[in-house]
This record gives structure tokens, C-alpha cells and sequence, in this order.
């Protein structure tokens, strides 16, 4: 088949020990998954069922990168979350059965133009220019799930310029990973490539040219991004 013009190569996420990287499909965000950040929000939690938002795989960076400072926001903030690779096609699938899909887990950044998502939101309107931003979803190199071993109290935390800005535990999570799964393949057959962030804790804040963001998990490999200046 030919096209019209060249498209770009897909964006993929080197995986620790293996020569091949991980391709990326598509990349689901679970909201409002730890209560101490929709407090900060001022938002109280649906615990009735998880909710999503979207990035496109255009969004995608790695860790390391230099980002520039997006247009149309005067506040920019990051979100540290666990992302969770899915390995095998999934759907509809039992909660007992949902973490045997799972290729991998890995550190990201959710950056977000918050004063449009908190704009839209007001107005009731989708999210995507406050989510669904150039450069916004950062990924750090992915762990097998075999060696990470199991979801549990690891620590996850970010410092902006060498400040703690968010510190907590995984066991935080509202909605663990395999409710989160099984939930989402409800709606969705996922399938290998498909990632999902589960969720940023609280400490979120907004970031100028010239931060350095450094996040971590227990057990993965850290995630850096540098802040560069405005388009």
C-alpha cells in the first residue's frame, strides 16, 4: 500500500534486558486514583468504578528528553504514575485472571495543562487539551513483570529541582491493577502495546523552563525530564 506522505516511526519504550523495545498502541489514564490527590483537586472519589481519559501515542517521550514548556498554559504541572503494559489480548477478564496479561510495569509522567483541564472541565467538556498534549507522556524503560514481582507498598515519588514534591505508596491506589484491567476490558479489547497509567498521588504542582523533574518507583527505573523553554 502506498500513502500520501511518510508517517513517523512508532514510538516505542526500551525494555530492561531486552534488545527489542516495546511498541506503543494506545494509552488509557485512570483518574482521580489515589483520594489524597482528588482532595487536592478538591474532588471527592468515585469508588463506584474507575474512569479513563486517553493520550495519543503521538504524546509519547522517553526519559532523559528535554521537553519544551507547551503552548497555550500558564500552568503546567507533572503527575508521577506506575504504568502498566499490557502483554496478552485482554477482555472481558475476571480480576483473578488480569495480572497474567501484564507484559511489564514502568515509571511515567502524566504533565498536564491544568488550567485548560480544570477550564474543561467546569464547562463539562472533554479533557483533551489539558491531557492529550505534545510531549506529556514521558515513559522510563519498562520492567518485566516477572521481576518486578507483585503490585504492593513500593514507593513511588517525584522531586522537582531536587525538592520532594510527591511521596507515597502503591498501596494507595484506589482501583489496583488487575480491578483496573478487568474493569477496562469491559470496554476495550486490549491487546499487547496498549499502556495504562494508574494514577498520580498527591503533590502535584506546576513547573517553569529550566525544572528538572526526577520520579521513581521501588523496583523500576527511574524517570527524568527537563523542562525546556516555551514554543
Amino acid at each position: 500500500m502506498s500513502y500520501l506522505f511518510d508517517l513517523s516511526p512508532v514510538p516505542a519504550i526500551p525494555v530492561a534486558g531486552e534488545a527489542a523495545s516495546y511498541p506503543i498502541g494506545r494509552i488509557f489514564c485512570v483518574g482521580r486514583n489515589y483520594a489524597a490527590h482528588a482532595a487536592e483537586m478538591g474532588i471527592e472519589v468515585d469508588r463506584e468504578k474507575p474512569f479513563y481519559f486517553t493520550k495519543s501515542p503521538a504524546s509519547a517521550i522517553l526519559s532523559g528528553a528535554t521537553a519544551p514548556y507547551p503552548s497555550g498554559t500558564d500552568n503546567y504541572h507533572y503527575e508521577m504514575e506506575l504504568a502498566v503494559a499490557i502483554g496478552a489480548p485482554a477482555f472481558k477478564v475476571p480480576v483473578s485472571e488480569a495480572l497474567a496479561k501484564v507484559y511489564g510495569y514502568g515509571c511515567a509522567l502524566d504533565m498536564t495543562r491544568r488550567d485548560l483541564q480544570l477550564s474543561e472541565r467546569a464547562h463539562q467538556r472533554p479533557w483533551d487539551l489539558g491531557k492529550d498534549v505534545e510531549n506529556s507522556a514521558v515513559f522510563a524503560p519498562l520492567t518485566k513483570a516477572a521481576d518486578f514481582g507483585e503490585v504492593a507498598a513500593q514507593r513511588i515519588h517525584l522531586s522537582l529541582n531536587g525538592e520532594i514534591r510527591q511521596d507515597a505508596t502503591l498501596t494507595e491506589l484506589i482501583w489496583s491493577v488487575p480491578e483496573i484491567i478487568s474493569h477496562l476490558s469491559g470496554f476495550y479489547h486490549l491487546k499487547p502495546g496498549d499502556l495504562i497509567l494508574t494514577g498520580t498521588p498527591a503533590g502535584v504542582g506546576a513547573v517553569v523552563p529550566g525544572d528538572v523533574i526526577i520520579g521513581g518507583i521501588d523496583g523500576l527505573e527511574p524517570i527524568r525530564l527537563t523542562i525546556g523553554p516555551a514554543e
